[in-house]
């Protein structure tokens, strides 16, 4: 007996991603009975599901964002872990994107279906890597789906915001991050690249980056900036979400210079229109070449795109030989 055709066993519905032979969502987009979720940022993973199955770092960052309200049940999988979700076996296996972040790994009457979630492809010390994982279908998110964005080294950006350091002592450098994943990535960077100076953060930071912290992940001296007298920031670099970069909270700071980290900060109009005198070019998700080398290395006949640029994408995959659609999923928003 052959295999079903994709399409009759994984479907796009208004609550997100429907897999009927599993009567389960993924990271759907209302509360709905079974959900399984990729990672924690909160437009994939939404409170108010009566029954949740996500890694146990996912669900520690839903405990501590939404509490009561995280799920009626919470079952944590671990990576390489199988359970049965009606007909269907489910695994989770690394991203490689955040904390806990997991691609989905569907397998039904001998089709095989990967769920990448969003995932990069370059180390990061605060979660585990990417893992490829051969299928017949491999529905990629594409949020830097476009030639365009290439992102540059790592370590390259933590030398720019070093250098700026140096140069203009008498400032402080705000750094626009997101609160899970960037904030800590930022830091874990900075500490390899040797920098050991306390850096402070906005409140919105702090339980966060205690969570990474109690599991494990090396962060370095930091301190909330509530309290921390105005001359103390002079030459210290603070961290805070982006949308407090520009709000009346940054004006205390003694002559802050505005970074933002993010991928986007490879479009000068952006850096530009947000007032970021100095973008950082760091992003939690594959940019084009990253995303055109796992399509090549998952080795699918068959590529899903959702999640942003999806056109370039499918117009690649299908010039590769590969059959190639987009998905169209609306809900998600544009992450850093």
């Amino acid at each position: 007996m052959s295999a079903p055709r994709p399409e009759a066993w994984i479907k796009t519905t208004s609550a997100g991603l429907y897999c009927p032979p599993g009567d389960f969502y993924i990271d759907p987009l209302r509360p709905v009975a079974r959900a399984v979720i990729t990672h924690g940022h909160g437009d994939h993973a939404r409170p108010g599901n009566d029954r949740v199955l996500a890694t146990p770092d996912t669900i520690a960052i839903m405990r501590e964002r939404y509490g009561d309200v995280a799920g009626g049940s919470l079952q944590p999988l671990t990576y390489g872990e199988t359970v049965a979700a009606g007909d269907v076996a489910v695994q989770l296996v690394p991203a490689g994107h955040v904390l806990g972040s997991a691609q989905i790994v569907l397998e039904y009457r001998g089709s095989r279906v990967v769920v990448s979630g969003d995932y990069k492809r370059r180390p990061d010390p605060t979660c585990v890597p990417f893992e490829p994982c051969p299928c017949d279908v491999f529905i990629t998110e594409a949020t830097f789906g476009l030639p365009v964005f290439r992102h540059p080294p790592d370590s390259q950006e933590i030398d720019k915001l070093l250098h700026s350091l140096a140069l203009f002592p008498e400032r402080c450098h705000l750094v626009g991050v997101y609160a899970l994943g960037k904030c800590q990535r930022v830091l874990a960077l900075l500490r390899r690249a040797g920098y050991e100076e306390q850096v402070y953060l906005h409140g919105a930071l702090i339980k966060l980056t205690e969570l990474y912290e109690g599991v494990g992940v090396p962060i370095g001296p930091v301190l909330p900036l509530s309290g921390i007298a105005r001359e103390a920031l002079k030459g210290r670099i603070v961290l805070a979400p982006p949308s407090a970069t520009a709000d009346l909270w940054s004006r205390r700071l003694p002559e802050p210079l505005v970074a933002m980290a993010s991928g986007w900060m490879r479009v000068r109009q952006r850096a530009k229109a947000r007032g970021v005198e100095l973008p950082l070019v760091i992003s939690d998700h594959a940019d084009w070449d990253e995303l055109t080398a796992t399509i090549d290395e998952v080795a699918a006949e068959e590529i899903w795109v959702t999640r942003g640029r999806e056109e370039a994408l499918v117009h690649h995959a299908a010039k590769k030989g590969y059959r190639a659609r987009a998905l169209t999923l609306t809900g998600f928003e544009e992450d850093e």
